[in-house]
């Protein structure tokens, strides 16, 4: 059953526009002009209960609009949109209940407070029975591991410290759709595979539809299933993840330290891109050998003192896909007969 129903949403925002010359500044004081700038135009999508979604874009490309507009902070222009059940502008006091927001780049902590007084409020804002908070709290500290942050004030927090307490503070009221902007924004290795790991065992869990956007590739191979690309506020794909991984994601760098210069590999798939000294960069097509096979041969083969594998930026995805999309376009267009390839 979809708990979330988007049909043609749009959100069109009136921006001023500046005009050149000291002349201009006073017009534009006095009589601005402004211009349409359309950040999401007219999209449509379900999402099922228990499902977990990467929506995924450039910068610019209407993803935050979007999740703004489904947990009823903007209104949209036209269209309409379902969340379990309500409309999110018109019913957002009640959404509020059943939801919950983790914008990576704002935080719902209180700066100067510690954590702990932050899920004290929003027990209280939720309206939680006592007994109910306290479960829920004591089970989220110990699963998230925040005993030893509780009493600090989150502005002497690390980033990963406070983003781990601001998804704990959003899944306080046990949320059924999860809205997550940004969570492993800026965070270190470790610490993001903690905050995946976190969400993957409380969809397991407790079914909760998680909503992601993210421009780590590692959050949508490890997190979701399924993946909506949006670009100049249009969907331009949706599909499996499984489907994105082979089409999108075959790429990978890999950066390796040996104890010795390494003799010459010769594998299908694996390109050596640069060498100096102990250091050497590879370029790997996983169509044609998986990550398992080449590390076990590397292993086998060399002293590897470090190793870091890169996924392709996602920047570089989204243009392959939009590239993509814009050759089928065109091949359509320009068939006479018979339809799309």
């Amino acid at each position: 059953m979809a708990v979330i129903k988007v049909q043609g949403l749009t959100k069109t925002f009136a921006v001023k526009e500046k005009e050149p010359g000291l002349s201009g500044s006073v017009r534009s004081l006095f009589h601005p002009r402004f211009r349409e700038k359309q950040a999401v135009h007219s999209i449509d999508f379900d999402v099922d209960r228990g499902e977990t979604l990467a929506f995924l874009g450039p910068n610019g490309a209407g993803k935050s609009t979007t999740i703004k507009m489904l947990s009823g902070i903007l209104h949209p222009t036209a269209g309409s949109a379902d969340v379990l059940g309500l409309c999110p502008w018109q019913d957002r006091k009640q959404l509020a209940y059943r939801i919950g927001c983790v914008f990576g780049q704002k935080s719902q902590l209180w700066y100067h407070l510690p954590p702990m007084d932050t899920f004290e409020l929003m027990g209280r804002i939720y309206d939680l029975p006592r007994s109910d908070f306290l479960s829920r709290r004591d089970l989220l500290i110990q699963r998230f591991e925040l005993e030893p942050y509780l009493q600090t004030p989150v502005r002497k927090l690390s980033l990963g410290e406070r983003m781990r307490c601001e998804i704990a503070s959003a899944l306080l009221h046990r949320p059924e759709v999860l809205f997550l902007d940004e969570p492993t924004i800026g965070l270190d290795v470790v610490v993001k595979q903690k905050i995946r790991e976190l969400i993957r065992e409380l969809n397991r869990e407790e079914g909760t539809t998680v909503f992601l956007t993210s421009h780590d590739p590692g959050d949508v191979e490890q997190l979701c299933k399924r993946v909506i690309v949006i670009n100049h506020g249009t969907v331009i794909l949706d599909d499996s993840v499984s489907n994105m991984k082979r089409d999108f994601l075959g790429k990978k760098t890999l950066h390796l330290k040996l104890r010795e210069e390494a003799p010459d590999l010769k594998l299908p798939g694996v390109e050596v891109v640069k060498r100096k000294g102990t250091g050497i960069r590879l370029a790997v097509d996983t169509t044609q050998i998986s990550m398992d096979e080449l590390l076990g041969r590397m292993v086998q083969d060399w002293r590897i003192i470090d190793i870091t594998i890169e996924d392709p930026a996602m920047e570089e995805i989204i243009t392959h896909i939009y590239s993509r999309e814009q050759e089928t376009n065109e091949r359509c267009s320009s068939a006479e007969e018979g339809g799309c390839p």
